[in-house]
């Protein structure tokens, strides 16, 4: 499972806590989120979430049920503007997350996040 092969939860809060540094200066996604500039539950929650489906503790569920992803997210707008915006943030999590794992599997995991994130960026529209 690749929680196990990128060391486990540390890299998924690493991922996340790089991504959503970039969300808080980005002036299309960052009004999107309901708390504001408070990001500790977004960021708590999305680490929980990565960490679950890529093999880890099952945390994410306990705490908040079955991920409903589109439903969680439908009443924002996420249209082609704003799922390019996150993608930016969150592949340029990977590529500066992934530069600390050994050379030899960086390939494989940015591949695997990338695949992921991109498909769960284009599910999520809604407009």
């Amino acid at each position: 499972m690749l929680f196990d092969v990128v060391g486990g939860e540390k890299f998924f809060v690493d991922l996340v806590d790089r991504f959503y540094d970039g969300v808080e200066n980005d002036r299309v996604l960052f009004p999107l989120y309901p708390e504001g500039s408070n990001t500790v539950g977004a960021r708590h929650r999305l680490a929980l979430f990565l960490m679950q489906y890529f093999g880890g503790p099952d945390t994410y569920m306990q705490e908040r049920g079955h991920p409903r992803l589109r439903m969680r997210h439908f009443p924002y707008v996420i249209g082609e503007k704003e799922r390019d915006h996150w993608l930016l943030h969150m592949v340029s999590a990977i590529d500066t997350t992934i530069a600390e794992l050994p050379t030899e599997i960086q390939t494989d995991v940015r591949d695997e996040l990338v695949g992921y994130v991109v498909n769960a960026a284009e599910h999520l529209r809604n407009q």
